[in-house]
């Protein structure tokens, strides 16, 4: 039997599919961030607080997918790995990110469930807050990303 294999990008665990999944799911929280953001003063609680919903979920996500599949992928590269440079940076980044991991979860906390007025007010303050703590993660992320790129050129040549 010759069947061809077809690449699965959604259920794959290689680096490279990771990497494509991991800056789809940031794309789609910083779009969504930037959308609640633009939604203030927050007056119009009902469409606000629906996007602050899947904005969490999508958030979440994100930062799960970080953790969990693409540095823990790196992370269990041997030594003899193409990935061996990106694990390593990974290893060395990985408590500046998990501090902005941190703190990403303290606002999805905060904001879970019922909220309110004083906490509602305190949103704008928090959204700032939480982009510079994206905006760190996001530079790290860009840093392993390249990295991981740069082993698959290496691969490729």
């Amino acid at each position: 039997m010759n069947a061809a294999r077809i690449a699965d990008p959604v259920h794959s665990k290689a680096l490279p599919d990771l990497v494509a999944k991991l800056l789809a799911a940031r794309q789609e929280s910083l779009v969504l961030y930037h959308r609640l953001a633009a939604l203030k003063p927050f007056l119009l609680m009902e469409p606000a607080q629906h996007l602050l919903r899947r904005f969490q979920e999508v958030l979440v996500d994100y930062l799960a997918l970080g953790l969990f599949e693409v540095y823990r992928t790196l992370d269990e590269q041997p030594g003899h790995s193409p990935y061996c440079q990106a694990r390593d940076l990974a290893r060395r980044l990985y408590g500046h990110i998990a501090h902005t991991t941190h703190a990403a979860m303290l606002f999805h906390d905060r904001y879970e469930g019922e909220l309110s007025d004083p906490v509602w007010a305190n949103l704008d303050s928090e959204l700032s807050r939480l982009g510079e703590q994206l905006a760190v993660r996001i530079e790290l992320e860009d840093r392993i990303v390249a990295a991981i790129r740069g082993s698959d050129a290496t691969l490729a040549a």
